[in-house]
């Protein structure tokens, strides 16, 4: 019998974990080098369409994601200044409509979802406080040289195939495309995780609720059972100390402690009950927005035996809530293209542009999507009075997405 086929993936992330399993899944040997010293995910809320839940339920993993996630019955649209509603879509109704429920989850708990699926697998090693460095691909394997994190240099680890789970400022993609850095988007987003229990009564919620204002928006919804309330702000800004500030690295030097009153001073001019949820956050994390434009070809998905997946391949701005759930989605077209190694005559670099041709138009898809769903949820003047007046007479059919939610063509 012929030996396992190896699949390096850089990265430990969402992406990262959820290739490693799709590759475990189809029989290969995988190896995951993630460059942090321990799992985890910073940020709070991800929403994860049917889209994304059919596919983890098919891995096996529905009762746990339904032990840590919340399970929203509807989503309500609100204008940030006046309070009104404009649009409401019955996420009770997905089940039903598209085959899996709408759920909303902490970033930390998906990961650990994931981590939790990989690590009792045999043919998973993961390799954590392990930074890449770069690769080689010779055409009949891919090297990867990596580095601990006290500096000292790894030996070189030969594979198959190579996928670049690392991130927005992925190291693989910049070796294999060198297209250069990702672009400030020049909007911020101020994250916050509250505890339920602490809050007043009226500021509590169980819905995923949108507010839509003049270059901004806010969203809250639960995480964690409805124990906890995910709360993010969007709103056109520079970050602080400049460009540089939107670099990982950059992140840990900021100093966070005036964040409440900045996002206070911006949100101004929303109604009361806005500003009272926004009043009610004693911290704020701050983080710059940075993305690159849609896909144009599927040879930015994958070259070789070297392949992208999630944000290294397709950052978006996160105004279509699909971010981690392209990456799965990534993963599972990765593990079906994976699955067909041991057929006569088909090469991996095949593979893996069998792999880019499938998810490059519906990546690109969502990327634009996603900028215009930005100019529109902070619109002004009377493109904002459209949009309301637009919710207020269509509502559902605005707001839900058969083209996402369902099950894609093949």
């Amino acid at each position: 019998m012929a030996s396992p086929k190896q699949l390096l993936v850089a990265g430990g992330g969402i992406g990262g974990l959820a290739a490693a399993l799709a590759g475990a899944r189809q029989g290969w040997q995988v190896q995951v080098f993630e460059r942090a010293p321990a799992f985890g995910e910073a940020g709070a809320g991800v929403q994860l369409g049917p889209n994304v839940v059919r596919l983890l339920q098919a891995w096996g993993l529905g009762a746990a994601l339904q032990a840590a996630a919340a399970f929203p019955a509807r989503l309500r649209v609100r204008d940030a200044a006046s309070g009104q509603p404009l649009a409401t879509l019955d996420l009770a109704a997905m089940p039903a409509r598209y085959g899996a429920p709408y759920a909303t989850i902490h970033r930390a708990d998906l990961l650990a979802l994931l981590q939790a699926a990989v690590a009792p697998l045999a043919d998973v090693a993961l390799a954590l406080d392990r930074r890449v460095q770069r690769f080689a691909d010779d055409g009949r394997q891919v090297r990867l040289h990596t580095v601990h994190g006290d500096g000292r240099m790894a030996e070189p680890v030969a594979g198959d195939a190579l996928v670049g789970a690392d991130g927005l400022w992925s190291g693989v993609r910049a070796q294999l495309l060198d297209d250069g850095p990702p672009r400030l988007t020049g909007h911020l987003a101020y994250r916050a995780l509250l505890p339920q229990a602490a809050l007043p009564a009226a500021l509590r919620s169980t819905e995923v609720t949108a507010w839509l204002g003049p270059r901004l928006h806010l969203v809250g919804y639960p995480v964690r059972g409805g124990e906890a309330l995910n709360v993010v702000a969007f709103v056109h800004g520079r970050p602080p100390g400049g460009a540089s500030g939107a670099t990982p690295d950059a992140l840990a030097d900021w100093d966070h402690a005036t964040n409440a009153a900045d996002l206070q001073a911006g949100m101004a001019g929303c109604c009361a009950p806005l500003q009272d949820l926004v009043r009610a956050v004693p911290a704020w994390r701050l983080w710059v927005l940075a993305d690159r434009p849609p896909l144009r070809a599927p040879t930015q998905q994958a070259r070789g035996r070297v392949a992208l997946l999630g944000d290294a391949a397709h950052p978006m701005r996160p105004y279509l809530a699909q971010g981690a759930g392209m990456a799965i989605e990534d993963a599972e077209a990765l593990g079906r293209a994976l699955r067909q190694a041991d057929a006569a005559g088909t090469a991996v670099p095949a593979l893996l542009a069998r792999y880019a041709l499938e998810r490059w138009q519906r990546n690109a898809r969502v990327q634009a999507r996603a900028l215009r769903n930005g100019r529109i949820f902070h619109a002004t003047g009377p493109l904002r009075w459209g949009r309301n007046l637009s919710l207020r007479l269509l509502g559902e059919r605005l707001l839900d997405m058969p083209w996402l939610y369902g099950p894609p063509a093949r």
